[in-house]
């Protein structure tokens, strides 16, 4: 593994790139936003909110996926308070056990800025062979809810006729993925990695599960999408992006954050992916199979934002990256019916050993970890 001179992303995230100086294409998209006119962004972004704004008279006229975390009370607060429009807000329930955070910051977004929001809670009977089928095949547990955080905003998008889409930032050009470049539109986010790759018909190989089940599952084609002359935007592209900025404007507005409920072992911070308990599956799995997860992906950011030196982002991935939180473990074998023992012997057969060995204590350690690299 090599890692990021500025920050500490590691080489393996699948579609980051790095230069020849040894840095990575997040921390050059970084140092390129103070290049950028943000107000003739803003002004742009007016532009197109005026092109929208009232189209259903008063009713609504854009459309915003939202989980009630951090940056969706950014968004809103952008879309609803500044630009003026009259946004239906969409969210994807996961089934699984809400913080306390969780169930406040949901209710808070729509009573904080005046929204109607529109809940989906899918099909809890299918979700979990689905589940544990992705988990035990590609170690993607939440592929399920992954694949409907971004299919059914779409979906409500052309059933109630309204073209503006409004997410947050794009996560391939703002952490480092496949699609680096920058643009305003969002049309082909769902190509993204983040919910694509296991093809749906698979789930039809499983007992119970009918086509009836997935249609959800299906995105529309983009052919669909120009048909209902969708224009999904990313709101990062005209407002410069700062996860914390976007945390402490949240607080102001009556987000909560963990601070007083859950010190969470694998987490550096408390103000991140705050709703759900079993959830938090998914984001450590990247860990056996690329050497980091959720503490490397917070910890590079906010070295970016100069909220601490890399020195310190090192530490903080020394002391949570390997770790998994086992209230998160027992919550998700309890909606799965896995044992610990059976989801632990599961995740051991996707240590990558290129990246990983076993010490004497028979633990997965990384062979070339940060720490012992500077």
């Amino acid at each position: 593994m090599k890692y990021c001179k500025k920050c500490v992303m590691p080489n393996t995230r699948p579609g980051i790139i790095f230069n020849n100086e040894g840095v990575c294409s997040a921390c050059i998209t970084e140092k390129k936003k103070d290049l950028i006119d943000w107000e003739s962004r803003k002004k742009e972004l007016e532009k197109l909110c005026d092109k929208y704004r009232g189209m259903h008279d008063d009713g609504y006229d854009c459309l915003i996926a939202v989980s009630g975390g951090k940056d969706s009370h950014f968004q809103v607060h952008i879309i609803k308070e500044l630009m003026g429009m009259n946004p239906l807000l969409v969210t994807v329930e996961d089934n699984f056990t809400l913080t306390e955070a969780g169930k406040n910051n949901i209710k808070n977004i729509s009573k904080e800025f005046g929204c109607d929001i529109i809940s989906f809670k899918p099909n809890g009977k299918i979700q979990k062979p689905i589940m544990k089928y992705t988990f035990e095949k590609y170690l993607k547990p939440t592929y399920f809810i992954d694949v409907l955080i971004y299919s059914y905003p779409l979906h409500m998008a052309i059933k109630w006729d309204l073209p503006l889409v409004i997410y947050g930032e794009n996560v391939n050009y703002e952490y480092g993925g496949v699609q680096i470049e920058e643009i305003p539109s969002a049309l082909e986010q769902i190509f993204n990695g983040v919910a694509s790759g296991i093809p749906i018909e698979e789930f039809l190989t499983l007992d119970g599960v009918t086509k009836k089940d997935i249609t959800m599952l299906t995105y529309p084609t983009i052919e669909e999408m120009k048909g209902a002359k969708l224009d999904p935007i990313y709101l990062s592209y005209f407002y410069k992006w700062n996860g914390y900025a976007n945390y402490i404007f949240a607080k102001s507005r009556g987000f909560k954050d963990l601070s007083k409920e859950w010190r969470r072992s694998h987490h550096m911070e408390d103000y991140s992916q705050v709703d759900s308990i079993a959830y938090l599956v998914h984001s450590w799995c990247k860990y056996p199979k690329f050497g980091h997860q959720h503490a490397t992906d917070i910890a590079s950011r906010q070295i970016k934002t100069g909220l601490i030196s890399r020195e310190e982002g090192i530490e903080m991935v020394k002391k949570y990256d390997h770790n998994l939180d086992q209230r998160c473990v027992d919550d998700f074998c309890a909606f799965t019916g896995y044992s610990r023992s059976e989801f632990w012997s599961i995740i051991d057969r996707f240590y990558n050993k290129d990246l990983f060995k076993k010490d004497k204590h028979g633990r997965w350690v990384l062979k070339n970890p940060i720490w012992e690299q500077l």
